[in-house]
């Protein structure tokens, strides 16, 4: 079981090494909101259903006024708790049609890193950078490492790279990642300026 450090909570940092549903609802809850909370909020889920492991089953079948309530809280487990309740519910609704239910499918007979990365990237609110993210963050940290998964994950995958939480190992780490985004989040805005000014 890999030893994560991404929420920076040991209790939400055990069940994301144990559980790989709780690391696709956190992932898939990052964005628009602070890494750390994002990948706390699983914890919070199980915590709040009662359960030491999330059920792909069980959130496909649960109410959705139940679900949206447990990420209402408080506090809330996203900024939009109505939208990221409705999309982990179609979330686990995908895996169990597709995979029995079991996040760790998509990966377990995965050929390459490239076949992974589509299936990543079927997901309900995985877009092209976060389901390249994800391929990182389970190369690097969770031991799935399919033939070409480094070249899949583009950047991401780059060894000692600071971009993503497929790199946060720690709060040093977590820093410099932090770092790099805002860099780039600056380098972006002066290229816009500078195309404006054109």
């Amino acid at each position: 079981m890999p030893t994560l450090r991404i929420a920076q909570d040991d209790a939400a940092d055990e069940l994301l090494g144990r559980d790989p549903l709780a690391l696709l609802i956190g992932m898939l809850l990052d964005q628009q909101f602070p890494m750390e909370r994002a990948f706390a909020a699983p914890r919070l889920l199980a915590d709040r259903l009662g359960v030491e492991a999330l059920s792909a089953v069980e959130l496909a079948g649960c109410d959705p006024e139940v679900l949206l309530g447990h990420f209402q809280g408080p506090p809330a487990l996203h900024r939009y708790p109505g939208s990221m309740a409705a999309r982990t519910q179609e979330l686990a609704r995908l895996l169990v049609e597709r995979y029995d239910g079991r996040a760790d499918a998509l990966w377990a007979d995965a050929p390459d890193g490239a076949t992974l990365l589509r299936r990543l990237r079927d997901l309900p609110g995985f877009g092209a950078q976060k389901a390249t993210i994800l391929l990182a963050l389970l190369g690097k940290q969770y031991g799935v490492t399919p033939p070409g998964w480094r070249e899949a994950a583009g950047q991401y995958g780059e060894d000692g790279a600071r971009r993503s939480v497929a790199d946060v190992t720690g709060p040093t780490s977590l820093a410099e990642v932090r770092s790099t985004k805002q860099q780039a989040k600056q380098a972006a805005r002066a290229a816009k300026a500078a195309g404006a000014e054109a």
